[in-house]
């Protein structure tokens, strides 16, 4: 029996773990391998298979003081964490995204169990952005090969010694059999001339409180100006649900919450039927281009975190969405930080609605941007490269 640890945090990570624990699972069955994969992740991790440690999909949080009612809850797993590696201790290890969390367990994990192969899926996007001086974490030290969704990934680690293989994007294994935008609209009962508008604020509490104001209340003026226009809220935890329904009530915005329960399940019909997406940044940006729904990006931390960011730690990046990233071009509006307002939010999302022209250039950068990602087969590719380290690893 081979036993392997998948270490990730934050609802996107859980997504991307759920998808490659299924993938594991599957080659390992094809290769007749004994597999058994506990997890530092979430319940999509959880009904894959994984056995889960611990869920650390609710403990994700960006900035400094935003991150301070997690050291306790972190320190905490991280005992638990070396408790369970002391007495079983895994053949090989796989860190998805979630870079401060992951770098420090990549690094203990190197110290104690120097044979057993680590594997970094998802790196943290340094070749998109600038620290400093331009210093990189110390991922490529502790792990034996990145495996790269992006292009420039690859060529990034590629060209700083890592062992690196570019595997492209795992959205690209969710796009199989998406309902027709007529099979979507009929089953969310959406009426003729009824247009949909999803609002996708968080995945972390701090988003809601920095992202769901702006974001509320440019769909309630959207609503105000555009009749017919619904709102649907795919909730990103249970814990979320009761704080949207309120936050939205209060900006005057007739929406409807999706219970987290039903989320996934739901998402690529929410997709097919959309006509614009009002989003915070991350992977939901890459998931909703896949799926060819036209989209603002806001974001937004607390001013300390920001000063922080800009003055001392020299934080600079030319684009926030993924899908400008790759693209190397502003496709997708960006507004960030004093540039979110309900204003800006609305001004840029009104031609995305009635606007073809406007409609037509994000169609024509959603196809220029699936070239760029890949080749469906991602996480089935991920899988046996994983397999391979594990079985050509020298034995514990």
């Amino acid at each position: 029996m081979k036993r392997l640890l998948i270490s990730t945090g934050e609802v996107s990570g859980d997504l991307q773990g759920g998808l490659l624990v299924q993938a594991l699972l599957a080659e390992a069955q094809r290769r007749a391998i004994p597999l058994e994969i506990s997890a530092l992740g979430g319940q999509r991790m959880r009904r894959a298979g994984a056995h889960l440690l611990a869920d650390t999909a609710p403990m994700g949080a960006i900035g400094l003081w935003e991150a301070l009612p997690l050291v306790l809850p972190t320190l905490r797993l991280q005992r638990r964490v070396n408790r369970w590696l002391r007495s079983t201790p895994p053949d090989g290890v796989v860190l998805i995204d979630y870079m401060g969390a992951n770098v420090s367990l990549g690094l203990r994990i190197r110290r104690r169990l120097p044979a057993v192969p680590i594997t970094y899926y998802i790196a943290p996007q340094e070749w998109a952005y600038s620290l400093g001086d331009g210093g990189t974490t110390r991922l490529i030290g502790f792990t034996d090969r990145i495996l790269a969704i992006f292009p420039e990934e690859a060529r990034f680690y590629g060209a700083r010694g890592a062992a690196v293989t570019w595997v492209g994007h795992p959205l690209l294994d969710t796009l199989t059999d998406l309902p027709t935008r007529d099979q979507a609209r009929a089953q969310l009962g959406l009426q003729a001339g009824e247009r949909l508008l999803l609002l996708l604020p968080a995945s972390r509490h701090q988003e809601l409180r920095y992202l769901l104001p702006p974001l509320a209340a440019a769909a309630a003026e959207l609503q105000r100006r555009c009749s017919g226009l619904r709102v649907m809220v795919p909730a990103g935890q249970s814990a979320f649900e009761p704080v949207l329904q309120t936050m939205l009530a209060e900006a005057g915005v007739q929406a409807e919450v999706v219970p987290a329960a039903d989320a996934d399940r739901l998402r690529p019909v929410l997709c097919a039927a959309a006509d614009l997406a009002l989003n915070k940044s991350g992977t939901v940006n890459l998931e909703l281009a896949l799926r060819g729904v036209p989209q603002v990006v806001g974001y937004r931390v607390s001013r300390p975190t920001a000063w922080v960011a800009r003055h001392l730690l020299r934080f600079q990046v030319d684009h926030i969405s993924p899908v400008n990233l790759v693209l190397g071009e502003r496709l997708v509006p960006e507004l960030l930080q004093d540039e979110l307002t309900p204003e800006a939010v609305v001004a840029a999302a009104l031609p995305l609605l009635d606007d073809p022209q406007a409609r037509q250039r994000v169609a024509e950068g959603y196809a220029r941007l699936r070239q760029a990602l890949g080749e469906p087969g991602v996480t089935r590719r991920a899988a046996n490269v994983i397999l391979d380290g594990l079985l050509a690893a020298a034995p514990a």
